[in-house]
């Protein structure tokens, strides 16, 4: 079980698969999909990413 925003590195994180809401590409992703509620593969998440967002911070 995840405990303060950690996961348990014994337990392999599970995969969902999932169809990418832009492209219509299979893709696989690491929550359970919820209706509703736009899926991206990986290519497609980075382009919903803001332009300006600092990743060094993370």
């Amino acid at each position: 079980m995840a405990y303060g925003g950690y996961r348990d590195n014994d337990r392999p994180r599970e995969f969902f698969k999932a169809v990418c809401s832009d492209c219509g590409k299979e893709c696989e992703v690491p929550f359970k999909p919820t209706q509703g509620r736009p899926v991206y593969c990986r290519d497609c998440f980075r382009k919903h990413q803001p332009a300006d967002r600092d990743r060094s911070r993370y």
